[in-house]
């Protein structure tokens, strides 16, 4: 093994290359552990609330939007080009954030990468409010979008290396919670301020973002560090402090540490507080490993990791929250009041469902919720275009039975969403990526959802202009069907496994369920033999 370990002065040193030992994972130990009633950890559930209340940032801006554009359109008197590219450049801009938040925070960390992040889109929040033209609204959103690109990546990342393994997929899960929290205080927000004079109303709409940025800031400087993070600095006596607190057992935090040494390259028996680590194990050369030259283990993760988030936003559920106004207009609701009150039905709706899956994610796993998620998505858009369709061809339609229908459509479809392929884009990409690729395989998979939510809101209005309102959601019915079949094929089940054994899961692609009976297999020979 190329390491060296000096005992004498407390610090050691060792090359991140360094050959692994062999030693039983850390699944099949806690397996051989004596089985006690599973409590939810809750300092690691107070820590990751906190980290993940950084997504209602994009979830206010999501939902408050769909009710500002209505005022801003008629105050600056822009077109609805104008108003496709005000409602959609956010996620653009935020490409530029999660492009270098792994980065980030990999440099500075997790926690100081959140408190950027907030500080980012109070500044955001304020020029949005204080607007005078379109110019300088644009501004403002470009500068809000850096800051929910940031919030986005880090929030799922930080989650994820906090929670032990019997509840991650609840902890990782609350970004989710979070947006679908943010996107009714956004639709609340409009129906709120929608009473007060034009040229004021909408700003305060977007001004009060800021005020949620200011507790963020504040409340995650009391967060511990992310123990990976930790020991990827040489800081091991920081990291099993966090461990300690953040895990279900003392045993099962001594082996959370010596699987996160392992991937780190540092050696079992290597126990001082520091340790001296290498530079490029602080996030040199992972674009090589990532991109340019990745193993079949690393090329099928990103693929899921990067596609899971295209189908999130690629299958137009942007477009149904954030221009639901339209579609009840186009369904013969004309009274602004309520559009607005239909639209803080759909936002209950949203936050309803999503909590109920975040309680149910570990018991049920990413795979049969993500595929019961996709198909309820997929037939409800189906029915919600074929509806939409008969009351363009037909305007005697409009009745109040058939106006019930399209909110009621809506409600399933956000209620789908979030039962599944919402909350599971997070978990899913933020456990599966390797320790050395997590930060930056994450930006990746964020930078793509940032982009895919812009094209859909930067083209929906031009879209259904050009192939009817229920032409448009027969497409993203079957964008939906497609990213079912992407599912079903690819995605291997991680529940329950750690993190640093996901690799293993992956690189076999379509034969992803012949590699997880082999490990398994494996894991109990292990277990017997113990």
């Amino acid at each position: 093994m190329n390491s060296e370990h000096h005992n004498s002065g407390g610090l050691a040193s060792f090359s991140v290359d360094a050959g692994k030992s062999q030693k039983p994972d850390a699944a099949s130990v806690l397996d051989t552990l004596p089985k006690k009633p599973v409590t939810r950890n809750k300092y690691a559930l107070a820590i990751s609330i906190l980290a993940s209340m950084t997504s209602v940032l994009l979830g206010y801006d999501t939902g408050v939007m769909s009710g500002a554009t209505l005022y801003i359109k008629d105050d600056l008197k822009i077109s609805d080009v104008q108003v496709e590219l005000l409602v959609g450049t956010i996620n653009i801009y935020s490409l530029v954030g999660s492009a270098v938040a792994g980065r980030t925070s990999d440099w500075v960390g997790r926690r100081y990468t959140t408190v950027f992040a907030s500080v980012v889109f109070f500044v955001g929040a304020i020029l949005m409010g204080i607007a005078t033209n379109y110019v300088f609204l644009m501004a403002g959103r470009f500068v809000a979008g850096i800051g929910v690109g940031y919030a986005l990546m880090i929030a799922p990342v930080y989650a994820a290396e906090v929670a032990p393994a019997s509840c991650r997929g609840f902890l990782t899960s609350f970004p989710e919670v979070f947006i679908n929290f943010g996107v009714l205080l956004g639709f609340v927000s409009n129906y709120a301020f929608a009473k007060f004079p034009l040229k004021l109303g909408w700003r305060m709409m977007l001004g009060v973002g800021a005020i949620p940025a200011v507790f963020l800031a504040i409340g995650v400087i009391y967060m511990p560090e992310s123990p990976r993070w930790l020991v990827l600095q040489g800081r091991l006596g920081d990291a099993r402090r966090v461990l300690d607190k953040t895990s279900d057992s003392l045993e099962e935090s001594k082996l959370r540490l010596a699987d996160i040494k392992e991937a780190a390259g540092i050696p079992e028996d290597c126990n001082d507080d520091f340790v001296q680590v290498q530079k490029h194990s602080q996030g040199q050369g992972v674009w090589r490993e990532l991109l340019l030259h990745p193993t079949k283990p690393v090329l099928h993760i990103l693929i899921c990791g990067v596609g899971i988030h295209f189908f999130q936003q690629g299958i137009g559920i942007d477009s149904v929250v954030l221009y639901s106004p339209r579609i009840y207009d186009r369904a013969g609701i004309t009274d602004t009041s309520d559009k607005l009150l239909a639209t803080i039905a759909v936002g209950i709706s949203k936050t309803f469902f999503i909590l109920i899956t975040t309680f149910y994610v570990d018991r049920f796993g990413r795979r049969f919720l993500l595929l019961v998620s996709c198909a309820g998505v997929a037939l409800s858009m189906f029915a919600l275009g074929t509806v939409l369709t008969i009351i363009d061809r037909n305007p005697d339609a409009k009745q109040t039975g058939v106006l019930v229908l399209v909110v009621l459509l809506t409600m399933v479809i956000v209620g789908f969403f979030s039962m599944g392929l919402g909350p599971i884009a997070w978990v899913y990409s933020s456990e599966i990526f390797p320790l050395k690729l997590r930060a930056q395989g994450c930006g990746l998979g964020v930078a793509m959802n940032r982009f895919m939510s812009g094209v859909i809101l930067m083209s929906f209005i031009s879209l259904y202009k050009e192939i009817t309102i229920g032409g448009s959601f027969f497409l993203f019915g079957g964008i939906t069907t497609l990213g079912w079949i992407f599912f079903f094929t690819l995605f291997p089940e991680t529940r329950g496994r750690t993190l640093e054994e996901m690799e293993g899961l992956f690189g076999t692609f379509f034969k992803w369920r012949t590699t997880m009976k082999e490990l398994d297999a494996k894991k109990r020979s292990g277990t017997d033999g113990a």
